[in-house]
């Protein structure tokens, strides 16, 4: 077990370079997904996929002990190389202290020195944290969405499904860039707007620019009714693929400010409907 953030405030970043490190990467997987978890990454393929261009990482506290790691592999799509980062997780005493970005930023620095310039990973568009993350730190393109993208896996935090959108991180332009956030959205129209109890509709009004509701905490929400998760997902679900085949793509992402219960992906029909700098 780790020693606390308490004990140690300071983390190193590294790649997993022996066998003891890559253990306890398993053991971190369970931790963060739960010993049901079936999907954990064996440390044999974690050593492997090192050794074919991919990405095996940890953060290690003051006292040696790997309390966040990202794994990813390399490959050919379309004929260019693409690391496909899989995993990222943080042990959850060490939450809220930017080891995700940090990781994620170590692993960008490796793909780019060994001359891959693209980025893909999968993320669960009802978790506004990791969409405030992805969209507005790190500034990545929404590429698709998929329905059930994992399957089963035996976590409960994948109770509600596993939908996904899949982000593209094009690694080297700047890191950040100016947030479609920053703009006033507050009288354009949301999809379901009713959240878990609606389905979702195309409105006629403000035609370029929708917005889709999610809650700021889906895991509150599981714990106090499961069924609630799962209807949040219905409904989004719908939205996105509505707005899919109307021609509509994410643009942005608003958390919501705190105590407010919903956050907000933002959509528009084109790159010229969001071309306005925020006022």
């Amino acid at each position: 077990m780790p020693t606390t953030p308490q004990a140690t405030l300071s983390s190193s970043i590294r790649l997993l370079d022996s066998h003891a490190d890559r253990e306890a990467c398993v053991e971190l997987q369970r931790r963060v997904w739960g010993e049901t978890y079936r999907d954990t990454v064996p440390a044999s393929i974690l050593k492997v996929t090192g050794l074919v261009g991919g990405v095996s990482a940890g953060a290690f506290d003051g006292a040696g002990g790997l309390v966040g790691f990202v794994y990813g592999i390399t490959g050919l799509m379309d004929g260019r190389l693409v690391h496909w980062s899989h995993m990222l997780g943080v042990a959850p005493e060490w939450r809220g202290r930017s080891l995700g970005r940090k990781l994620k930023l170590f692993q960008r620095r490796v793909a780019l020195d060994r001359g891959v310039s693209i980025m893909k990973w999968t993320f669960d568009p009802l978790v506004a944290a990791n969409a405030h993350f992805n969209l507005n730190h790190l500034g990545v393109d929404i590429e698709s969405y998929q329905e059930e993208m994992y399957g089963e896996t035996g976590s409960d935090l994948h109770d509600f499904g596993t939908d996904r959108m899949v982000a593209r991180w094009e690694l080297d332009r700047p890191v950040s860039r100016p947030a479609e956030a920053g703009r006033d959205w507050s009288e354009v129209p949301v999809l379901n707007p009713g959240g878990a109890q609606s389905k979702a509709w195309i409105p006629e009004a403000d035609g370029y620019r929708v917005r889709i509701r999610i809650p700021t905490d889906i895991l509150v929400v599981q714990r106090v009714d499961a069924g609630a998760a799962r209807r949040w997902r219905e409904s989004t679900r719908s939205a996105f693929l509505q707005t899919r085949d109307a021609g509509y793509r994410v643009v942005g992402f608003q958390r919501g400010a705190p105590g407010e219960a919903f956050a907000h992906f933002l959509l528009a029909t084109s790159l010229d409907a969001v071309s306005t700098p925020p006022a």
